[in-house]
Protein backbone atom coordinates (compact mmCIF):
# COMPACT_ATOMS: atom_id res chain seq x y z
CA UNK A 1 0.00 0.00 0.00
CA UNK A 2 1.32 3.45 -0.92
CA UNK A 3 2.11 5.86 1.95
CA UNK A 4 1.79 9.41 0.62
CA UNK A 5 3.08 12.68 2.10
CA UNK A 6 0.82 15.71 1.58
CA UNK A 7 3.85 17.94 0.97
CA UNK A 8 4.70 16.04 -2.21
CA UNK A 9 2.81 15.73 -5.51
CA UNK A 10 0.77 12.56 -5.84
CA UNK A 11 2.25 10.02 -8.30
CA UNK A 12 0.51 10.17 -11.67
CA UNK A 13 -1.28 6.79 -11.33
CA UNK A 14 -2.96 8.06 -8.13
CA UNK A 15 -4.20 11.36 -9.54
CA UNK A 16 -7.94 11.50 -10.12
CA UNK A 17 -8.55 9.61 -6.87
CA UNK A 18 -11.45 9.80 -4.46
CA UNK A 19 -10.12 10.85 -1.04
CA UNK A 20 -11.72 10.11 2.33
CA UNK A 21 -10.91 13.23 4.38
CA UNK A 22 -10.65 13.12 8.16
CA UNK A 23 -8.27 12.32 10.97
CA UNK A 24 -9.35 8.65 11.20
CA UNK A 25 -7.14 7.88 14.22
CA UNK A 26 -9.18 5.07 15.73
CA UNK A 27 -10.75 4.14 12.37
CA UNK A 28 -13.96 3.29 14.21
CA UNK A 29 -17.34 2.42 12.67
CA UNK A 30 -18.05 6.04 11.76
CA UNK A 31 -14.66 6.44 10.08
CA UNK A 32 -15.18 3.16 8.27
CA UNK A 33 -18.48 4.44 6.86
CA UNK A 34 -16.76 7.53 5.39
CA UNK A 35 -13.88 5.48 3.99
CA UNK A 36 -16.26 2.85 2.66
CA UNK A 37 -18.22 5.47 0.71
CA UNK A 38 -15.00 6.78 -0.84
CA UNK A 39 -13.77 3.31 -1.75
CA UNK A 40 -17.11 2.27 -3.26
CA UNK A 41 -17.34 5.52 -5.25
CA UNK A 42 -13.78 5.07 -6.54
CA UNK A 43 -14.38 1.43 -7.52
CA UNK A 44 -17.57 2.34 -9.38
CA UNK A 45 -15.65 4.76 -11.59
CA UNK A 46 -12.40 2.81 -11.89
CA UNK A 47 -10.45 5.30 -9.79
CA UNK A 48 -7.90 4.87 -6.97
CA UNK A 49 -9.12 5.48 -3.42
CA UNK A 50 -7.09 7.28 -0.77
CA UNK A 51 -7.72 7.54 2.97
CA UNK A 52 -6.22 10.61 4.63
CA UNK A 53 -5.04 11.13 8.19
CA UNK A 54 -3.18 13.81 10.16
CA UNK A 55 0.09 13.41 12.04
CA UNK A 56 0.46 14.88 14.53
CA UNK A 57 -3.20 15.25 15.38
CA UNK A 58 -4.16 18.97 15.10
CA UNK A 59 -4.99 18.99 18.83
CA UNK A 60 -1.40 17.94 19.57
CA UNK A 61 -0.10 20.80 17.41
CA UNK A 62 -2.23 23.51 19.01
CA UNK A 63 -2.13 22.11 22.57
CA UNK A 64 1.14 20.17 22.92
CA UNK A 65 0.63 19.67 26.67
CA UNK A 66 -2.55 17.63 26.09
CA UNK A 67 -2.20 14.18 27.74
CA UNK A 68 -1.62 11.30 25.29
CA UNK A 69 -4.79 10.31 23.45
CA UNK A 70 -3.69 8.42 20.32
CA UNK A 71 -5.68 5.27 19.52
CA UNK A 72 -3.47 4.00 16.70
CA UNK A 73 -0.03 4.54 15.22
CA UNK A 74 0.40 5.43 11.56
CA UNK A 75 1.55 1.86 10.93
CA UNK A 76 -1.63 0.48 12.47
CA UNK A 77 -3.72 2.91 10.43
CA UNK A 78 -2.00 1.87 7.22
CA UNK A 79 -2.88 -1.77 7.90
CA UNK A 80 -6.49 -0.88 8.72
CA UNK A 81 -6.88 1.26 5.59
CA UNK A 82 -5.40 -1.48 3.44
CA UNK A 83 -7.77 -4.03 4.92
CA UNK A 84 -10.67 -1.68 4.14
CA UNK A 85 -9.70 -1.77 0.46
CA UNK A 86 -8.03 1.61 -0.05
CA UNK A 87 -5.30 2.11 -2.63
CA UNK A 88 -3.16 4.43 -0.52
CA UNK A 89 -2.84 6.30 2.78
CA UNK A 90 -2.24 10.04 2.65
CA UNK A 91 -0.56 11.61 5.70
CA UNK A 92 -1.09 15.33 6.28
CA UNK A 93 1.92 16.44 8.35
CA UNK A 94 0.24 19.03 10.53
CA UNK A 95 2.62 21.93 11.03
CA UNK A 96 2.51 25.72 11.07
CA UNK A 97 2.33 25.96 7.29
CA UNK A 98 -0.65 23.62 7.02
CA UNK A 99 -2.35 25.25 10.02
CA UNK A 100 -2.04 28.63 8.29
CA UNK A 101 -3.42 27.46 4.92
CA UNK A 102 -6.80 28.99 4.15
CA UNK A 103 -9.71 26.65 3.50
CA UNK A 104 -9.94 27.86 -0.10
CA UNK A 105 -6.23 27.25 -0.73
CA UNK A 106 -6.53 23.81 0.90
CA UNK A 107 -9.15 22.94 -1.71
CA UNK A 108 -7.62 24.62 -4.76
CA UNK A 109 -3.89 24.28 -4.18
CA UNK A 110 -3.63 21.03 -2.22
CA UNK A 111 -6.63 18.82 -3.05
CA UNK A 112 -6.98 19.85 -6.71
CA UNK A 113 -3.59 21.08 -7.96
CA UNK A 114 -1.20 18.97 -5.86
CA UNK A 115 -3.27 15.79 -5.55
CA UNK A 116 -5.43 16.00 -8.65
CA UNK A 117 -8.37 14.75 -6.60
CA UNK A 118 -11.57 13.92 -8.43
CA UNK A 119 -13.71 13.84 -5.31
CA UNK A 120 -13.69 13.85 -1.54
CA UNK A 121 -15.85 12.18 1.09
CA UNK A 122 -16.13 13.57 4.63
CA UNK A 123 -18.28 13.31 7.70
CA UNK A 124 -20.88 16.02 8.13
CA UNK A 125 -18.87 17.76 10.88
CA UNK A 126 -15.49 17.83 9.09
CA UNK A 127 -13.64 21.17 9.32
CA UNK A 128 -10.36 22.26 7.75
CA UNK A 129 -8.20 25.23 6.87
CA UNK A 130 -6.94 28.17 8.91
CA UNK A 131 -9.11 28.67 11.98
CA UNK A 132 -11.16 25.60 10.96
CA UNK A 133 -13.05 27.95 8.62
CA UNK A 134 -13.64 25.27 6.01
CA UNK A 135 -16.62 22.93 6.26
CA UNK A 136 -18.89 20.76 4.14
CA UNK A 137 -20.75 23.80 2.79
CA UNK A 138 -17.49 25.27 1.47
CA UNK A 139 -16.52 21.95 -0.11
CA UNK A 140 -19.90 21.68 -1.79
CA UNK A 141 -19.86 25.32 -2.91
CA UNK A 142 -16.32 26.52 -3.62
CA UNK A 143 -15.04 22.98 -4.18
CA UNK A 144 -17.69 22.16 -6.77
CA UNK A 145 -16.97 25.42 -8.58
CA UNK A 146 -13.33 24.34 -8.80
CA UNK A 147 -14.30 20.95 -10.24
CA UNK A 148 -14.02 18.90 -7.04
CA UNK A 149 -16.92 16.53 -6.40
CA UNK A 150 -18.01 16.10 -2.77
CA UNK A 151 -20.06 13.63 -0.76
CA UNK A 152 -20.82 13.52 2.96
CA UNK A 153 -21.69 10.66 5.29
CA UNK A 154 -24.07 11.05 8.22
CA UNK A 155 -22.97 10.13 11.75
CA UNK A 156 -23.10 6.44 12.64
CA UNK A 157 -24.46 5.44 16.01
CA UNK A 158 -26.44 3.09 18.20
CA UNK A 159 -28.46 5.81 19.90
CA UNK A 160 -25.29 7.75 20.70
CA UNK A 161 -23.03 8.91 17.89
CA UNK A 162 -19.88 6.84 17.54
CA UNK A 163 -16.85 9.05 18.06
CA UNK A 164 -13.19 8.81 19.04
CA UNK A 165 -13.92 10.78 22.22
CA UNK A 166 -16.56 8.22 23.25
CA UNK A 167 -14.04 5.42 22.69
CA UNK A 168 -11.38 7.23 24.71
CA UNK A 169 -13.84 7.71 27.56
CA UNK A 170 -14.71 4.01 27.54
CA UNK A 171 -11.04 3.04 27.73
CA UNK A 172 -10.27 5.52 30.50
CA UNK A 173 -13.20 4.11 32.47
CA UNK A 174 -11.99 0.52 32.07
CA UNK A 175 -14.55 -0.64 29.51
CA UNK A 176 -12.52 -2.14 26.65
CA UNK A 177 -15.52 -4.16 25.47
CA UNK A 178 -17.52 -1.01 24.67
CA UNK A 179 -14.45 0.44 22.94
CA UNK A 180 -14.12 -2.75 20.89
CA UNK A 181 -17.75 -2.59 19.77
CA UNK A 182 -17.28 0.98 18.57
CA UNK A 183 -13.92 0.28 16.94
CA UNK A 184 -15.04 -3.14 15.53
CA UNK A 185 -11.87 -4.60 17.08
CA UNK A 186 -10.10 -4.43 20.46
CA UNK A 187 -7.98 -1.40 21.29
CA UNK A 188 -4.35 -2.47 20.88
CA UNK A 189 -0.97 -1.05 21.84
CA UNK A 190 2.03 -1.89 19.69
CA UNK A 191 5.65 -1.67 20.76
CA UNK A 192 9.08 -3.26 20.93
CA UNK A 193 9.75 -5.55 23.89
CA UNK A 194 12.52 -4.19 26.10
CA UNK A 195 14.62 -5.56 28.92
CA UNK A 196 13.23 -4.59 32.32
CA UNK A 197 14.25 -5.17 35.91
CA UNK A 198 13.16 -8.85 35.73
CA UNK A 199 10.77 -8.47 38.70
CA UNK A 200 8.12 -10.58 36.95
CA UNK A 201 10.59 -13.34 36.18
CA UNK A 202 11.69 -13.44 39.82
CA UNK A 203 8.15 -14.22 40.98
CA UNK A 204 7.35 -16.71 38.22
CA UNK A 205 5.53 -14.36 35.83
CA UNK A 206 7.98 -13.16 33.15
CA UNK A 207 6.47 -10.22 31.31
CA UNK A 208 7.14 -8.49 28.00
CA UNK A 209 7.84 -4.85 28.87
CA UNK A 210 6.54 -2.22 26.44
CA UNK A 211 6.62 1.55 26.75
CA UNK A 212 3.19 3.10 26.15
CA UNK A 213 4.63 6.15 24.37
CA UNK A 214 1.92 8.45 22.94
CA UNK A 215 -1.01 6.02 23.11
CA UNK A 216 -4.05 6.90 25.15
CA UNK A 217 -3.74 5.53 28.69
CA UNK A 218 -6.62 3.15 29.40
CA UNK A 219 -7.60 2.76 33.04
CA UNK A 220 -4.60 1.45 34.95
CA UNK A 221 -4.99 -2.13 36.05
CA UNK A 222 -5.05 -5.77 35.00
CA UNK A 223 -6.57 -6.93 31.72
CA UNK A 224 -7.21 -10.15 29.86
CA UNK A 225 -5.28 -9.63 26.63
CA UNK A 226 -4.16 -11.25 23.44
CA UNK A 227 -0.81 -10.65 21.82
CA UNK A 228 0.46 -10.88 18.27
CA UNK A 229 4.13 -11.18 17.31
CA UNK A 230 4.34 -9.03 14.20
CA UNK A 231 7.29 -10.84 12.63
CA UNK A 232 5.64 -14.27 12.75
CA UNK A 233 1.94 -13.55 13.20
CA UNK A 234 1.85 -15.88 16.22
CA UNK A 235 -1.16 -15.24 18.47
CA UNK A 236 -0.87 -15.45 22.26
CA UNK A 237 -3.23 -15.18 25.22
CA UNK A 238 -2.40 -13.66 28.55
CA UNK A 239 -2.95 -11.17 31.33
CA UNK A 240 -1.35 -7.74 31.42
CA UNK A 241 -0.74 -4.92 33.83
CA UNK A 242 -0.75 -1.38 32.52
CA UNK A 243 0.22 1.33 34.95
CA UNK A 244 3.00 2.34 37.31
CA UNK A 245 3.50 -0.95 39.24
CA UNK A 246 2.74 0.33 42.77
CA UNK A 247 4.28 -2.81 44.31
CA UNK A 248 7.76 -1.79 43.20
CA UNK A 249 9.98 1.26 43.51
CA UNK A 250 10.51 3.54 41.76
CA UNK A 251 7.16 3.86 39.92
CA UNK A 252 7.56 3.20 36.22
CA UNK A 253 4.79 3.41 33.64
CA UNK A 254 4.73 0.26 31.50
CA UNK A 255 2.52 -2.22 29.71
CA UNK A 256 3.55 -5.66 30.98
CA UNK A 257 1.78 -8.63 29.36
CA UNK A 258 2.37 -12.13 30.69
CA UNK A 259 1.56 -14.70 28.01
CA UNK A 260 0.26 -18.11 29.01
CA UNK A 261 2.16 -21.23 27.92
CA UNK A 262 4.85 -19.24 26.12
CA UNK A 263 8.57 -19.66 26.77
CA UNK A 264 10.16 -17.98 23.76
CA UNK A 265 12.38 -14.89 23.67
CA UNK A 266 10.48 -11.71 22.78
CA UNK A 267 13.25 -9.18 23.48
CA UNK A 268 13.68 -6.79 20.59
CA UNK A 269 10.55 -8.02 18.83
CA UNK A 270 7.57 -5.83 17.99
CA UNK A 271 4.30 -7.09 19.41
CA UNK A 272 0.74 -5.83 19.56
CA UNK A 273 -1.27 -6.26 22.75
CA UNK A 274 -5.07 -6.14 22.46
CA UNK A 275 -7.24 -5.32 25.50
CA UNK A 276 -10.30 -7.58 25.88
CA UNK A 277 -11.51 -7.50 29.52
CA UNK A 278 -10.74 -5.30 32.52
CA UNK A 279 -10.13 -7.47 35.60
CA UNK A 280 -9.22 -5.06 38.40
CA UNK A 281 -7.43 -1.81 39.18
CA UNK A 282 -3.80 -1.54 40.20
CA UNK A 283 -3.15 -2.24 43.87
CA UNK A 284 -0.27 -2.48 46.31
CA UNK A 285 -0.20 -5.68 48.37
CA UNK A 286 1.17 -6.30 51.84
CA UNK A 287 3.71 -8.82 50.54
CA UNK A 288 5.02 -10.41 47.37
CA UNK A 289 3.27 -13.64 48.37
CA UNK A 290 -0.06 -11.81 48.43
CA UNK A 291 0.71 -10.29 45.02
CA UNK A 292 1.55 -13.69 43.55
CA UNK A 293 -1.64 -15.17 44.97
CA UNK A 294 -3.68 -12.42 43.33
CA UNK A 295 -1.81 -12.83 40.05
CA UNK A 296 -2.71 -16.51 40.02
CA UNK A 297 -6.37 -15.54 40.35
CA UNK A 298 -6.02 -12.89 37.64
CA UNK A 299 -4.50 -15.37 35.21
CA UNK A 300 -7.16 -17.96 35.95
CA UNK A 301 -9.90 -15.39 35.29
CA UNK A 302 -8.17 -14.17 32.11
CA UNK A 303 -7.95 -17.74 30.80
CA UNK A 304 -11.65 -18.20 31.47
CA UNK A 305 -12.67 -14.96 29.78
CA UNK A 306 -10.47 -15.56 26.75
CA UNK A 307 -11.96 -19.03 26.46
Amino acid sequence: MRWLDHRNPVPEPLRGAVIALGNFDGFHRGHQAVAGEAIEWAHSEGRPSIIATFDPHPVRFFRPDTPPFRLTTLEQRQELYLAAGATAMLVFHFDGELAGTSAEDFIAQILIDRFGAHGVVTGEDFTFGKGAAGNVALLEGFGTQQGLACRTVAPVGDGDVISSSRIRTALREGDPQLAARLLTRPFAIRGVVEHGDKRGREIGYPTANIHIESYLRPRYGIYAVTGRILATGEELKGAANIGIRPQFEPPKELLEPYFFDFSGDLYGQEIEVAFHHFLRGEAKFDSLDALVEQMEKDCEEARRLLG
